[in-house]
């Protein structure tokens, strides 16, 4: 009897951790809709601002960049994603800050597909834009 309750629950056990990996397995593959993504760069001198992204599950997106903040539609299914953004506000910006707004609007424009890696998501199209997924 003793070795029959061992068994049962070494089995309990496994199927418990399999049933984790799965949820774990599943949670590295799904997009992180209504989450802070941050570029995965240095901010620039003199600054601590670094461009992010929260895309909400209705797909209305949030993006702070170097300089200005837009508002945004995104559009996801399976692997695939499409950013359109309004229009970029007219800011009192540096010109080395605009410049990097205009050209991170751009690579946003130009991503197809997007890829997840535990807390890093890859967003591909012209240039792949790297961001992590930000966890406090």
């Amino acid at each position: 009897m003793p070795c029959l309750r061992r068994r049962f629950a070494y089995l309990l056990a496994g199927a418990l951790l399999a049933s984790a990996a799965g949820a774990a397995g599943a949670n590295e593959t799904s997009f992180p809709f209504g989450s802070e993504l941050i570029l995965d760069v240095a901010p620039m001198p003199g600054s601590k601002r670094i461009p992010m992204i929260e895309i909400e599950d209705n797909g209305t997106a949030s993006i702070d960049l170097w300089c200005a903040s837009v508002e945004g539609q995104a559009n996801i299914a399976d692997d695939t994603i499409t950013i359109v953004a309004a229009a970029m506000p007219q800011t009192q910006c540096a010109p080395e800050r605009q410049s990097r707004d205009d050209n991170l609007m751009a690579a946003l424009s130009q991503v197809t597909k997007w890829r997840r890696h535990g807390e890093v998501i890859e967003l591909l199209g012209a240039t792949t834009l790297r961001f992590r997924l930000l966890t406090n």
